[in-house]
């Protein structure tokens, strides 16, 4: 992911060779291998930026609203060209400028006589890595602007700049490539904290939801399997009305028969259920079955069971 850097490189020190009448600053200094920032750029990373510097635009001064948005015609001084790598100190270029702008000539006594006075500020989207206690650049994918400043070294840390005009989030030059999550966790920990807690109070909240979900639907499988082995064995449905059909198979009962660890003991109560049933209404056992497809005893036993059992004496057998 590329986040957004701004970087102000000074031509002190650096022997400039100005063509008042051509408009050319030769020699300028576009990018260092160590910044001010606390930053150190890669040799690969200054070698592949060599084409997306050359012939970017320059302007006059940070942009008022965000870096990266339009400027006004008047701030356009010139373009570089040019640009080449030396070894061990960074990028430099030949800085084209316009001799019939306001600001020409000022420019040019400065590159003469007071470097120090101007530089060059950019403004970049780099991808960047920690290695110790340094942030290194390891590659520059974007040049967003080159800015022509005064005191640049005022400039500190992400699009800082001491006493700089606040920026217009609700203008439509916001940049929203800006908005990173590395950036949001130096800016604004606490906007990360919040979105941070409101997204694992909802994953616990979706949780629980699949949670109930789950076992709602264990609950209804464990019932349509305890209905059909009732219905293999004979036995009556427990939701019938019938007292008798309540008595034979009890809320007791069932409830013990959906608490069964898996399908094996469920079919073990009901076929012990089943058994009981025929032994209290005096029927042969092996008429029970369960599981099985109906013979014409089990046809038998069922139609017996209403009229051979006196329900008081069964219920005391059962219970």
């Amino acid at each position: 992911m590329s986040e957004p850097l701004q970087e102000f490189i000074s031509s002190r020190g650096v022997a400039l060779r100005v063509d008042r009448d051509a408009g050319i600053i030769r020699g300028v200094k576009i990018l260092g291998i160590e910044s001010q920032n606390g930053r150190s750029y890669l040799p690969e990373a200054l070698a592949s930026a060599v084409p997306l510097y050359e012939g970017a635009k320059v302007n006059i001064n940070h942009p008022k609203v965000a870096p990266g948005a339009p400027r006004d015609y008047q701030d356009r001084i010139g373009a570089i060209h040019g640009v080449t790598v030396r070894a061990g100190d960074g990028l430099f270029a030949d800085f084209h400028f316009n001799p019939q702008h306001t600001l020409a000539g000022q420019l040019a006594w400065d590159a003469e006589h007071a470097p120090e006075n101007v530089g060059f500020s950019h403004n970049v989207l780099a991808r960047t890595a920690r290695r110790g206690d340094r942030v290194v650049v390891e590659a520059i994918t974007k040049v967003q602007s080159v800015d022509l400043v005064a005191d640049p070294a005022t400039t500190r840390g992400l699009f800082e700049q001491r006493n700089a005009p606040p920026v217009d989030r609700g203008t439509s030059a916001f940049l929203w490539e800006e908005v990173t999550l590395a950036n949001l966790e130096r800016q604004r920990p606490d906007l990360v904290e919040a979105l941070s807690g409101e997204r694992a109070r909802e994953i616990t909240r979706l949780r629980a939801q699949l949670d109930e979900a789950r076992v709602a639907d264990v609950v209804n499988a464990k019932r349509a399997l305890a209905q059909r082995l009732l219905a293999e064995a004979r036995l009556p449905d427990p939701s019938s009305d019938s007292g008798w059909a309540r008595e034979i198979v009890s809320e007791a009962f069932y409830e013990s028969l959906l608490a069964a660890a898996d399908e094996a003991a469920m079919r073990r109560l009901v076929q012990e259920r089943a058994r009981l049933i025929a032994t209290i209404a005096g029927l042969p056992r092996q008429g029970i079955s369960v599981g099985q497809r109906p013979v014409a005893r089990d046809q038998q036993v069922v139609e017996a069971w209403p009229t051979q059992i006196d329900v008081d004496e069964f219920v005391r057998s059962i219970t």
